[in-house]
């Protein structure tokens, strides 16, 4: 009896926490090797400086780019994040203020700092690029078995391995991997567009990764052709661009994806379906090295451990620039998606506390 009358407490604790959320849908987009540094401070002199680091036209670069104080050059590089997630939501992680976000693994690379992030957990095991199926269970997995949310959930994935790293063939949670057409009897002519277009860009980092303008098509397409209420796209140009050492693309690649991020936002807010019930996370993966270090990152690469957060919806605090001094994990971020869709996440593994604030208390 006693236990029953437990459940039914739970029970109903968990619904009046839902019924305190606005947040109905997330968008969570992670971007690949993108350094706190040029959130922050926007471009680095010591690299744009460098010629070993630049294809492009020095003049047009700095132009682009370039300005006098570090908030001037965040502005330039990335306007969206600094004129509306820095006014309606919170941005975490400048390390010159004290605000610290991390990655919980010791190995500082991609599928692990993925895996990371959707799992609530960091598995010792999961040490390799190649590792296989991921064994944890991840947020999509199980916001997938809750009322509401089963088939509205999308990964769409600009490298090839997140398949692996969200378990696609045990979960069978709809994903499109790089090179892989969205499916169905009805696309609309921008899906099919969208799908296209991915095949005639060329491959210059290989078959395994997408170029972000491809991912961005098919997944903004299959947003509005379809309302998924968990939507996690997958953005690789800033790491491909870092280790192949081309600064100037690299920033681009800042600039262009801030301006996919605040059309998809802007085009979502028009859609009755999302409109003001929305809440966008951004974040990387893992971070880069410093200096010399900057192609690359992992444990031998200095720094790559420190990551960046953003985060906007109708739940989330305008406090912009989060200036407390203060240490969250890239493992927390799970249970801050299910907290904010009224859920607590459960998984087969420990899951980390969420980011309480993130949230209105």
């Amino acid at each position: 009896m006693k236990l029953k009358l437990l459940l039914i407490v739970l029970t109903l604790a968990q619904l009046g926490f839902a019924q305190t959320t606005k947040t109905r849908n997330v968008v969570l987009i992670s971007i690949d090797g993108y350094r706190w540094q040029e959130i922050f401070k926007g471009a680095d002199s010591a690299l744009l400086l460098n010629k070993k680091y630049r294809k492009q036209d020095s003049a047009a670069v700095f132009q682009k780019f370039w300005a006098q104080t570090a908030m001037e050059r965040r502005h330039k590089l990335m306007p969206f994040f600094w004129n509306v997630i820095a006014k309606k939501g919170q941005l975490y992680g400048n390390r010159e203020l004290g605000n610290l976000v991390n990655v919980k693994n010791k190995y500082w690379f991609s599928y692990p700092g993925r895996s990371e992030t959707i799992t609530g957990y960091y598995d010792e095991n999961i040490n390799s690029n190649s590792y296989p199926n991921n064994p944890n269970e991840n947020i999509l997995d199980f916001l997938n078995k809750q009322k509401g949310y089963e088939n509205k959930i999308v990964t769409i994935a600009g490298w090839e391995p997140v398949a692996k790293i969200v378990n696609r063939d045990r979960n069978h949670i709809t994903l499109i991997n790089p090179f892989e057409n969205v499916k169905g009897k009805q696309l609309t002519e921008a899906q099919q567009l969208a799908n296209e277009i991915q095949h005639y860009i060329p491959n210059y980092f290989g078959t395994s990764v997408r170029w972000d303008v491809g991912t961005y098509a098919i997944a903004k397409t299959y947003i509005k052709a379809n309302h998924p209420k968990f939507t996690y796209i997958d953005f690789v140009d800033p790491d491909d661009l870092g280790h192949a050492g081309q600064y100037d693309y690299y920033l681009d690649a800042g600039s262009y994806l801030d301006a996919m991020i605040a059309s998809l936002w802007n085009t979502m807010q028009e859609d009755p379906f999302y409109k003001d019930n929305t809440t966008f996370i951004i974040c990387p993966d893992h971070g880069r090295g410093l200096g010399e270090q900057w192609t690359g990152h992992g444990s031998s690469a200095k720094h790559s451990n420190e990551t960046w957060l953003a985060v906007m919806g109708p739940d989330t605090p305008a406090q912009g620039e989060m200036k407390d001094a203060a240490q969250i994990y890239q493992d927390q971020i799970a249970q801050t998606i299910a907290n904010l869709l009224g859920f607590d996440f459960k998984a087969n593994h420990p899951v980390a506390a969420p980011i309480k604030s993130v949230r209105h208390q």
